[in-house]
């Protein structure tokens, strides 16, 4: 069972950095310092709850929300996240499964975490667009505002209860192919 609750951790991880990279890499280190043990990471990966990278991802995070804050700046940052996302998803994954082989831990990080990391990253980077082209950027501000807050929501959701954040990431993924594959034709005037 612990097995299961390490992939829909990581799983869940894996998307918030789709909305935002370093997020999730905060709270992971903030839940992995926790006293109460909210995370527990693979041995390999215990300096993600060091103190130099808790100060290293909380100036990335900052830095990465602000600058989705400033117009077409946040495009840009978007070329960059793709790649970085993707890494990131694969990271949290695999440092979220505990007692795998080495083989399964990286094959499904690389997979489901990298895949589901890419698919929530095109997502962003499709609204973002979509909002740059219909606003001239004016509406970014808002999707940089839901992205942030997404992040920070699956987040946790992937820490404490990883059923429930799984369950809000197919619901998303759902709801995406459906709006995306079966659109009804506009009707002619």
């Amino acid at each position: 069972m612990d097995a299961v609750l390490s992939i829909l951790i990581g799983i869940g991880l894996s998307a918030a950095c789709g909305f935002r990279v370093f997020v999730p890499l905060l709270i992971m280190s903030l839940a992995s310092r926790a006293s109460v043990g909210h995370l527990e990471l693979a041995p390999s990966f215990a300096w993600i709850g060091s103190t130099p990278a808790l100060i290293a991802f909380s100036v990335a995070t900052v830095l990465e929300i602000a600058g989705y804050y400033i117009p077409w700046v946040d495009n840009l940052l978007d070329a960059a996240a793709t790649p970085t996302a993707i890494v990131a998803g694969i990271l949290v994954t695999a440092s979220a499964a505990g007692d795998m082989s080495s083989f399964l831990r990286w094959s499904l990080a690389i997979v489901a975490g990298g895949g589901t990391a890419a698919v929530f990253q095109g997502i962003t980077a499709t609204a973002r667009q979509i909002s740059s082209f219909t606003t001239g950027g004016m509406g970014n501000p808002v999707v940089a505002t839901v992205e942030a807050g997404g992040s920070a929501i699956l987040s946790v959701l992937a820490i404490t209860v990883p059923v429930v954040a799984v369950v809000i990431v197919f619901g998303l993924l759902f709801l995406g192919a459906r709006r995306l594959f079966f659109r009804r034709p506009a009707r002619a005037t």
